[in-house]
């Protein structure tokens, strides 16, 4: 079967799609990736993927939105795909506009995470939700990453249960091995963070929806009472993200903290980050079911996280970290306070968390189980 997967940006192609490929791969399908020009897509290709580049915005533009539905079709036309299977929203609802005017004959959606939430003015709500459920019309099946999104598929619409899976979400085992990684003692010392530093990080984009201004506000509440606290940012803001940035909130931080603030661009050696924290956060105001809270559970470290879809379900309350309310620094301070001051039970947490990491989010089980109902809806329309 040939198989498209399309998304908007490289970004999301380099760091979340290539698990699912390679085991399309090696079942023997023939898969071309399609999504924006960036700076990984170079690469990319040079490892052997096929990648065909349309522009594709994050925001969607009518005109900009119609100039790529226009390329996509032509694409298609050309390419003579079996299945579409689609990713981010943008991409996800032109995609498959494109692929029911075309005829290709199964499109997947992935729902790595719907974009309206409970937080939003209720009007722009409701268009979010209509937008998913015109497009849920062109779609086969529905993948989503966290139950929550699963039952609100159902619930609002967008899909009948039958075509409804939680795929969930998972990491490499092998990798994010903390036998295998070490200590992260080696890491400190290159980033000037002291051994017995109590470290607190954050890896994600650096825009205000992951909750990175929270996580600073908190970071200065605790800075004088903590002096053994270091605080770790990890990520960038991509040159294709429309969420407000934070700039403003750094610089604050940075004068209450000095030295203490360690801010790092875009990095890939994400286990030897984690094995150099104490506690991972993840204050978003919105997720699917975030692969970097997996990781940091795969890496044994202890998890604070908001209260919301997809978080909730990866992290136990008291059991492997701690739930927090949206957008509630002090409370997100109170939280990461009870771990500095009692550094064991964090450390067990976290132990605990690596066992249900380890039992419930292995990557190549979450493929398996993609890769299964695709080809059962395959041989029912009989391509495969």
């Amino acid at each position: 079967m040939k198989v498209c997967q399309l998304c908007a940006v490289d970004f999301t192609l380099k760091n979340f799609l290539l698990p699912l490929i390679d085991g399309m791969h090696r079942d023997g399908w023939q898969v071309i990736a399609v999504c924006s020009d960036g700076p990984f897509v170079g690469d990319l290709r040079r490892r052997g993927y096929a990648v065909e580049t349309v522009s594709i915005a994050r925001s969607m533009n009518p005109l900009s939105a119609l100039r790529s539905t226009l390329a996509l079709i032509r694409l298609f036309r050309r390419e003579r795909f079996d299945i579409l299977h689609v990713h981010t929203p943008v991409a996800a609802l032109i995609g498959r506009v494109a692929a029911r005017l075309v005829g290709i004959p199964l499109v997947i959606y992935t729902a790595h995470g719907f974009y309206f939430h409970n937080e939003m003015p209720r009007w722009k709500r409701s268009l979010f939700i209509a937008l998913e459920r015109f497009g849920g019309r062109f779609s086969n099946i529905l993948f989503s990453q966290s139950s929550e999104d699963a039952a609100d598929a159902v619930r609002q619409g967008i899909a009948p249960a039958a075509r409804v899976l939680a795929i969930g979400n998972g990491v490499d085992v092998s990798r994010f091995d903390p036998g295998a990684v070490g200590s992260g003692a080696a890491l400190r010392a290159e980033l000037g963070i002291p051994l017995d530093a109590f470290v607190v990080g954050l890896i994600g984009r650096q825009v205000r929806e992951k909750g990175v201004g929270e996580f600073l506000r908190a970071a200065e509440i605790l800075a004088q009472s903590h002096p053994q606290a270091w605080f770790l940012l990890v990520g960038e803001r991509l040159a294709s993200d429309h969420a407000t940035g934070v700039e403003a909130e750094l610089t604050s931080a940075g004068v209450a903290l000095g030295s203490r603030l360690v801010t790092l661009g875009l990095r890939s050696d994400v286990p030897q980050l984690l094995a150099a924290m104490d506690l991972f956060c993840l204050p978003s105001w919105r997720e699917g079911m975030p692969r970097t809270i997996i990781e940091a559970m795969m890496m044994a470290k202890p998890v604070v996280a908001t209260d919301i879809r997809g978080s909730r379900e990866e992290v136990v309350p008291e059991e492997t970290g701690l739930l927090v309310p949206l957008k509630a620094p002090e409370q997100l301070a109170a939280a990461i306070e009870r771990f500095i001051l009692n550094p064991d039970w964090g450390r067990a947490l976290g132990a605990a968390g690596r066992r249900r990491a380890l039992r419930l989010y292995d990557e190549e089980c979450v493929v398996a189980r993609q890769l299964e109902r695709i080809a059962e809806e395959a041989r029912r329309l009989r391509l495969h």
